[in-house]
């Protein structure tokens, strides 16, 4: 395929990705399923171009940028309150599976070794970023669940990717060490941390330095790709590096990026990953072109692969039940006070837990990284791709109405951190607006007593009569101007600084933080085009 064939071929699946979100709209499908059966459509549709995806390339390309965007819009007091959990499923569930998929698939298909079948649990086993956040926006939880299930999507395919290495080591040499294989897990995963933390604390001192927006924007796409390949040049995890300093960056940008660059950036970030996400799913549907050849060169063709396929599928999800409800209420049995501290949850949210494990290109690209004349190469990559198929399109399209039938959209789901200890956003807008108004009274009043800019205690009032003003008199009143909107300035600082406060305080939500905060760039942003003039 030439560049200019490959071009439009990007172009065709940018025009797919509208089609089928519209058509996703229509039919009340959560995007992600109507993007994965979009690419399938493609892929088998005559005439189609034929597309290969390099393993290697699909996960520098997408998963950097997709990761750090969201760990830095993730909550980070959540994400810390709710770690003991995240952890409990993003390693424990994630070796669990391993471990039981291995088991079962050395059952159902006796002679493929050992090493291939951990392999293969390894590729199955955690559940995808991309997938997680691409159905979870569609539906409707309480704020900890989302929490729990896009932190643990966060940090868990490093512990798959980590675990398959060491699978396909132990098919290649013949030899495996429980010893060496924690030694190895401990020395990638906090290399990677720290390697993302390090990268982070410089990508917020250059972009606290960079005026320009856009130069801010740009570095921020490079902080990306630049955690994840430095990490994986240093032979630690470049997933749990790119999180970190995502999650680094995410936490500094309220001191480090001015009112336009954040909110830039955010639009920038927002559009970005959707054609990212859309694309992944899409290319995931395409690459049932591979996948059935495949099939031809199995013994016993496609009938042969339905039961140790429906096997492995049942294991995958039954597995995650099977971790998640004991790891739910056994801890809590057995330790009051944790019972006490984290009351025990209704049965419908370890449910819903456990039916949100949809996979996706991760274990894909993982899955076409085996290595030609790995054992059982074309068995691993078949299962794989129906796993991933069939967690998209049953578990993502029916995730939705579960949750309605479970009535748990609109329940309220208190952890340790309890939303009742911070302030309501009503409360926090109050704060603001008196810290705002100090400043007004403080500026607008003379010595003498007589206020110089009456009309900005009642603006709401004055804007209609300003706007004429400044019409009318031409330049004539570009003094009270620049004093006017010098104020309204200061105003919004000293709002942004009590907001910022209560955030440092613990009296407030990210999430408060995050509306008031956006409400305040707006209002800077319209202040500082009046100070420019036309």
């Amino acid at each position: 395929m030439t560049p200019v064939a490959q071009f439009e071929l990007v172009l065709l699946l940018l025009a797919a990705v509208v089609v089928l979100e519209l058509l996703a709209r229509r039919l009340r499908l959560p995007p992600a399923a109507a993007f994965v059966l979009g690419g399938a459509a493609l892929a088998v549709a005559p005439g189609a171009p034929g597309v290969t995806l390099d393993p290697e390339l699909v996960l520098v390309l997408f998963l950097p940028p997709l990761l750090m965007s969201s760990a830095h819009f993730t909550a980070w007091r959540d994400f810390r309150a709710n770690l003991r959990i995240i952890l409990q499923l993003a390693v424990g569930a994630v070796v669990f599976t391993t471990l039981v998929v291995g088991v079962v698939a050395h059952l159902v298909v006796p002679g493929l070794p050992w090493a291939a079948c951990f392999a293969l649990g390894a590729i199955v086993s955690p559940p995808d970023a991309v997938a997680a956040k691409a159905v979870l926006a569609g539906v409707r939880l309480p704020r900890r669940v989302v929490v729990l299930l896009e932190g643990e999507s966060l940090v868990n395919d490093a512990t798959g990717i980590v675990l398959f290495r060491m699978a396909v080591a132990a098919s290649v040499t013949g030899a495996f060490s429980v010893a060496d294989a924690a030694a190895s897990f401990a020395v990638l995963s906090v290399g990677g941390v720290a390697a993302g933390v390090a990268c982070g604390f410089v990508a917020v001192a250059v972009m606290s330095r960079l005026r320009d927006p856009h130069l801010a924007i740009v570095f921020s796409l490079l902080v990306s790709w630049a955690s994840y390949i430095g990490a994986e040049a240093l032979g630690v995890s470049g997933v749990l590096s790119a999180v970190a300093a995502g999650l680094v960056t995410g936490w500094r940008q309220h001191s480090t990026l001015t009112a336009l660059a954040r909110t830039e950036l955010t639009a920038v970030w927002g559009a970005l990953t959707y054609v990212l996400e859309a694309l992944v799913f899409i290319l995931i549907g395409l690459s049932l072109r591979g996948v059935l050849p495949r099939l031809q060169d199995v013994p016993g063709g496609v009938a042969s692969l339905l039961l140790p396929g429906g096997a492995i599928l049942l294991t995958v999800v039954l597995s995650r039940f099977a971790w998640i409800f004991p790891a739910t209420y056994l801890p809590r049995w057995l330790i009051p006070a944790l019972r006490r501290r984290d009351p025990t949850p209704p049965v419908a949210v370890p449910i819903i837990m456990s039916w949100a494990g949809m996979r996706g290109v991760v274990s894909l690209a993982v899955a076409l990284g085996l290595p030609e004349g790995f054992p059982g190469r074309d068995f691993i990559l078949v299962t794989t791709f129906a796993v991933i198929l069939m967690t998209v399109l049953v578990q993502g399209a029916t995730l939705g109405p579960l949750i309605r039938a479970l009535h748990l959209d609109g329940f309220v789901l208190h952890g340790p951190e309890n939303m009742s200890e911070t302030m309501p956003e009503a409360a926090a807008r109050a704060s603001m607006a008196a810290a705002q108004l100090a400043v007004v009274q403080a500026r607008a009043v003379l010595p003498d007593g007589t206020e110089r800019h009456p009309r900005l205690l009642e603006q709401y009032a004055y804007r209609a009569r300003a706007s004429a003003r400044f019409s009318e008199a031409a330049g004539g009143l570009d003094d009270s101007k620049a004093e006017h909107f010098g104020i309204v300035l200061s105003a919004i600082e000293a709002g942004r600084a009590e907001v910022l406060r209560l955030h440092r305080d613990n009296h407030i939500h990210d999430t408060v933080l995050h509306t008031l905060e956006q409400e305040l760039d707006l209002e800077e942003l319209s202040a500082r085009r009046h100070l420019a003039g036309p």
